[in-house]
């Protein structure tokens, strides 16, 4: 057992001050150090310095790793023009991201506050690096293929990713799925795959409506898509429409991630399904894809959360730099009340939409805590000082485990 003594601690409501925390994997009380002292005779006791924040570990539910060796190799500023060098330097890309490659993402995220991370794994390559990081994982294997005469062959070998990643034995491991998007994966794969994802309850996500290429090749077979299907593919027609991929997912909870192109009718079945829209404001920004309407989401209560998508589109794996840009890039949001929701976007909420037992410091909740040194006592503004500023992160708690710091 341990106790913390910060001087304040955030949560979801409200920042509490004068309180010390009690925990071993979990958070198992949240009282006065005196009182937790006389519970807890025989704890190592931390008293942290002046201005110190306690606050939830951070939580990266859309990261790709296996493309991290890139930095200047991809082409920004439109998706198709990305997607083409995508293309081109894939193999580079790839056969330059070997494990250690992909273990330095891991440890970036970690030394700026990540202690959880959903990993969208196409190849099964980042498998033994997520094994092996310091963070709980969700690991999605994700399933891609249009075309029917290789369904056999894609999901077979979907399936062998899928076990190698159950067969990981780590309390804070889980093996998930995803579905590319609907325009790369054949309605034959999806049921199979989502079969799979009802009946071993795994965790479930899909890329949706990214790009306007997506919507005019999924509404009229037509827009920038059509030259790439045909010449690279030889196909001449959507596999499926948005509204037919929708209704696969109606009986699961998913995590959709960008949904900048979404119309009124997908919006609304997203919103009465239940589904969580995962925000990576980088990457759209980067691939000229649009901002995705947050104040829509929020009037429809369609509940989101942010994410920073992987190294193919973004320049780190940062969610206080995620936060920052997204707080600028919604220029119209209330700000405070914004910052509050990017905050709680990448704890709480993330937690509820991975299903997972974290993203906030309450009795019971596993101990995946940051300690932030503040430059002076805080204010009401703190959500947006603590997006703004680049407060030091002395120490990372994973559960209960000290991860960074000493």
């Amino acid at each position: 057992m341990q106790i913390i003594t910060p001087n304040y601690i955030l949560t979801p409501k409200t920042l509490l001050s004068n309180k010390s925390v009690a925990f071993d994997k979990t958070v198992q009380k949240i009282a006065s150090l005196q009182e937790l002292k006389n519970d807890y005779p025989d704890a190592k006791i931390t008293t942290l310095k002046k201005n110190s924040l306690l606050m939830p570990g951070l939580i990266n539910a859309h990261v790709h790793l296996e493309f991290s060796a890139n930095k200047t190799n991809l082409k920004y500023g439109d998706f198709m023009t990305w997607l083409y060098s995508v293309i081109e330097n894939r193999e580079e890309l790839v056969n330059n991201c070997d494990t250690k490659c992909m273990s330095k993402a891991i440890n970036s995220m970690l030394e700026s506050g990540i202690t959880t991370f959903g990993a969208v794994s196409s190849y099964g390559m980042d498998l033994q690096s997520c094994a092996e990081a310091k963070q709980n994982i969700v690991f999605f294997n994700e399933l891609i293929g249009s075309q029917a005469n290789m369904a056999d062959a894609l999901f077979t070998d979907f399936r062998t990713r899928l076990d190698a990643s159950k067969a990981i034995k780590k309390n804070n491991f889980y093996a998930g799925v995803a579905i590319h998007s609907p325009y790369s994966v054949h309605p034959i794969l999806i049921k199979k795959a989502l079969k799979i994802a009802q009946k071993e309850n795994l965790k479930l996500t899909a890329h949706f409506m990214e790009s306007q290429a997506e919507r005019d090749w999924l509404d009229e077979n037509g827009g920038d898509f059509k030259r790439f299907f045909q010449e690279l593919l030889n196909q001449h027609n959507s596999v499926s429409d948005s509204k037919e991929f929708l209704e696969y997912f109606n009986s699961k909870n998913t995590l959709l991630t960008h949904v900048v192109k979404a119309n009124e009718e997908e919006l609304e079945t997203i919103a009465s399904s239940g589904h969580t829209i995962i925000h990576c404001p980088i990457s759209n920004r980067l691939l000229g894809n649009g901002t995705l309407n947050i104040k829509e989401l929020n009037d429809k209560n369609i509940k989101w959360i942010l994410a920073t998508d992987g190294l193919s589109s973004n320049y780190k794996l940062d969610l206080f730099e995620e936060m920052k840009i997204s707080l600028f890039m919604h220029s119209d949001a209330p700000l405070l009340e914004f910052a509050k929701a990017l905050i709680d976007s990448v704890t709480i909420n993330a937690a509820n939409a991975l299903e997972l037992n974290t993203g906030e410091i309450a009795e019971g909740k596993n101990a995946d805590m940051l300690i932030l040194d503040l430059d002076n006592e805080p204010t009401d503004e703190l959500a947006v000082h603590l997006i703004l500023h680049r407060y030091n992160i002395s120490k990372v708690y994973i559960n209960g485990k000290l991860e960074k710091g000493n």
